[in-house]
């Protein structure tokens, strides 16, 4: 095996000389180019360590397919983003939690709503009785928006908000509550979650047929892309098909399947890939198999960057990067002994910084009883922080790269994903393989939409929510046998530990909000509101790009359901066909 080698004193390449590079002298060229922090970059025995390790001919960080990362310094260059997941009761009190965690070291915000919200439900909707702020923060209309950001200039924090079936008149308030703030809204950057296949797959929470909401998702594509270019407008979600029991390479598989089937959507639309793919983003899980995560980010970079080129055409470098954020998985948490719940997120949250992330929520030791206390959303916090200035792993990039376990279990894992992309495409009525990277380029070009059409196929026919099924219910047998284990559930079930104090959200809560909206709605302009639902309906009954005629809704202070319904009126509600 070739001497690994450091990249001191290697001198800048010449453009006669670029073409017959090493891979070495090549990362050495961006690394010359790039920002570093001005930090100390050895170990706690003051011993210097090199931004990056490997041989002449190895991959280097920030070179295709971007295995080893998007970046030639890794997170010498900039640390991951801290962004902390909260929300609940009503928007002022969210809004305190947020200003704490901002206080606090916190880089950036993750609004988590309630049910109704998730729903496109109003508070005061009979449905929603019993459930307003209790899982997320209640958000009705623009003037919600308004509390819940007062006082955090939206100019300078970077906002995700975690929504997909009412994603579109969701993001449209917070623009208007931008606007209110006085801020050039083409300045603001987040992203906005809006995967709504995700949801037919695992999380269930959607409005419309999927066509209305494709349509939905472009029309917000070619907004943002056009109008608010630092926005991402879509965050493609693996998290909540972790969360349902997929495994680690179905998990991976259904989600790049179903970023390649947003791809396909924006190509339908004659928008450029190398414009727009940028604006797509992604969110993963990070489980306890430290191992298996770190190889999952490490394939998924390099499967994107593979079809975004051979596939679909992208020619830049960004329009082939994947960028995720990582939530912890809060599925492997335990009400049983639950500080045990600290080390879990500690691992998981280790994996996905050895994997790459680049923003990373980690869960509190209390998420499986209640909403977070503030003491445990602080130590979840503060465990974020630990890894960042206590333990080194931002100091080299990629530092398990060239290990022969990782590297065999990255190219396992993507083997596996190639498989269930066959699977996928097979559904649609392709007969190509996966792996035949021109034949689908061709597809491609002559208008087809390969990938999406197994997707929507395998929702229609159940297909996805079966594999799932299938994954989980096998591990939950193996729990039961005991060939997994879990400490305090199956194993290790001895315990001092005492009950916790849990954050309880007050039903005056509900009560407040509905009082709040009545008051609302009785000193709005009901004609003005009116016109602008009709509007919106006439906008949505040609092929206009609907965000304007959202926007200006929100503005008159329309509420979320009043949005929500009327589209529901025009285009029907989704119904499940059952499978057994």
């Amino acid at each position: 095996m070739t001497t690994p080698q450091t990249l001191s004193g290697t001198a800048p390449l010449t453009p006669a000389s670029a073409a017959a590079a090493s891979a070495r002298d090549r990362w050495q060229e961006r690394y010359a180019r790039s920002r570093v922090r001005d930090a100390d970059f050895t170990t706690l025995s003051g011993v210097p360590v090199e931004p990056a390790y490997g041989t002449d001919d190895s991959e280097w960080p920030g070179e295709f397919p971007f295995t080893r990362g998007l970046y030639a310094t890794g997170y010498r260059g900039r640390a991951w983003t801290i962004r902390q997941f909260a929300g609940f009761g009503n928007a002022q009190q969210t809004n305190e939690r947020y200003k704490m965690i901002l206080n606090r070291g916190g880089g950036g915000l993750s609004v988590a709503f309630d049910m109704p919200t998730l729903m496109g439900r109003d508070s005061d909707d009979p449905r929603s009785l019993g459930e307003v702020g209790h899982c997320g923060v209640a958000i009705d209309s623009a003037a919600d928006m308004d509390v819940l950001f007062g006082g955090i200039p939206l100019a300078d924090t970077t906002t995700s908000m975690t929504i997909s079936g009412p994603a579109v008149p969701v993001f449209a308030m917070m623009l208007v509550s931008a606007e209110r703030q006085g801020i050039d809204v083409g300045t603001l950057n987040g992203t906005l979650q809006t995967d709504i296949f995700k949801e037919y797959i695992a999380q269930k929470e959607w409005l419309f047929p999927p066509q209305p909401h494709l349509r939905l998702i472009g029309d917000l594509m070619e907004h943002c892309a056009e109008k608010i270019p630092a926005y991402k407008p879509i965050s493609v979600s693996g998290y909540h098909i972790r969360e349902a029991g997929s495994t680690a390479a179905q998990e991976l598989a259904f989600t790049l399947a179903d970023g390649f089937g947003y791809v396909e959507l924006g190509l339908s639309r004659g928008m450029d890939v190398d414009a727009f793919a940028p604006g797509l983003s992604f969110f993963f899980d990070s489980h306890l198999d430290f191992f298996e995560e770190i190889a999952k980010f490490r394939a998924a970079r390099r499967i994107w960057a593979t079809w975004l080129r051979d596939v679909y055409g992208a020619q830049s470098e960004k329009a082939q990067w994947l960028r995720f954020h990582t939530q912890t998985a809060g599925v492997s948490l335990t009400a049983q002994q639950p500080y045990n719940n600290v080390v879990r997120t500690g691992v998981q949250a280790l994996a996905a910084v050895l994997g790459g992330t680049s923003s990373l929520h980690t869960n509190a030791l209390d998420e499986t009883l209640a909403l977070p206390s503030e003491q445990a959303a602080e130590i979840a916090l503060r465990t974020q922080q630990v890894i960042m200035e206590e333990t080194g792993v931002v100091n080299v990039a990629d530092p398990l790269g060239g290990s022969w376990f990782v590297e065999a279990l990255t190219d396992r894992i993507e083997a596996e994903t190639y498989e269930i992309f066959d699977r996928i495409l097979a559904m649609g009525g392709s007969t190509l393989s996966s792996r035949d990277h021109a034949g689908l380029a061709s597809a491609v070009r002559s208008g087809g939409l390969p990938m999406t059409h197994g997707i929507l196929t395998g929702i229609e026919e159940g297909w996805f929510t079966s594999e799932i099924a299938d994954s989980a219910f096998a591990y939950q047998v193996a729990l039961e046998k005991g060939e997994k284990r879990i400490v305090g559930v199956n194993c290790h079930e001895e315990s001092v530990t005492h009950d916790l104090e849990i954050l309880r959200v007050s039903h005056e809560v509900e009560v407040d909000q509905v009082s709040e909206l009545t008051a609302r709605k009785a000193a709005r302009d009901a004609t003005a509101v009116q016109a602008a639902l009709a509007r919106l309906v006439a906008v949505a009954r040609t092929e206009e790009n609907m965000i304007p005629a959202m926007l200006d809704a929100c503005r008159v202070e329309a509420t979320l359901g009043e949005i929500c319904d009327v589209l529901r009126q025009e285009w029907g509600e989704y119904r499940e066909p059952a499978r057994f």
